[in-house]
């Protein structure tokens, strides 16, 4: 089902998101799915739908504040990067709070969080509690989604409701560092480059 982005579709979404179901939301870079970070079934359900097993799945966040519920160790690699880059298209990985699903994690005792650019996404985070997952809406291996339609199209069934904002602008997915470790670490090079992380941090592997 999809739906206009707007008040009543968002808090329709947030009941949802409530309730266990799954959406699709665009982020600040492309669509996303979004569950409850604190709801494994449903987590589990968004690993069935894309056929993706062992990956660690990103977080949104509508607010700084929220990554303590998440990041239980904001060194300040974390802090500085947070504060200079954040909001933006920059997933910032570092150690994960106790009790977070194995399948956000993928058993790596890190987890990823990200606060988008985007004041209409961010609200929607908050209505739906603080956070939301937001792995790409696409099945593993295609390329992610612009749209509604393109998200409809990968995914016949499964999700609750498709919120409709648009097709993105983004050409490329969010940059992400972990800074769990003594040297801050380039895992994927995206919107932000290894130029601007290196005027910040200095030196990333």
């Amino acid at each position: 089902m999809i739906l206009p982005d707007n008040q009543a579709s968002r808090e329709r979404a947030a009941r949802k998101i409530a309730a266990g179901g799954l959406i699709a939301f665009r982020t600040d870079t492309f669509y996303g799915l979004g569950a409850d970070p604190f709801n494994p079934p449903a987590i589990r359900q968004i690993i069935d739908l894309k056929g993706r097993e062992g990956k660690p799945i990103l977080l949104l966040i509508s607010d700084l504040a929220e990554a303590e519920r998440f990041i239980t160790d904001q060194t300040e690699q974390f802090k500085l990067l947070a504060e200079t880059l954040w909001p933006g298209p920059l997933t910032i990985v570092s150690t994960a709070t106790p009790g977070l699903s194995l399948d956000l994690t993928a058993g790596t005792g890190t987890i990823g969080v990200r606060l988008p650019d985007d004041e209409s996404v961010r609200e929607l985070l908050r209505l739906c509690g603080g956070a939301l997952t937001a792995t790409s809406a696409n099945v593993s291996g295609a390329p992610p989604a612009s749209s509604a339609q393109e998200v409809a199209n990968y995914f016949q069934s499964g999700l609750d409701l498709i919120l409709d904002s648009g097709r993105t602008s983004a050409t490329a997915a969010s940059t992400v560092v972990d800074v769990s470790g003594a040297v801050p670490r380039l895992i994927r090079e995206g919107t932000l480059s290894r130029a601007k992380l290196e005027e910040v941090l200095g030196r990333v592997e």
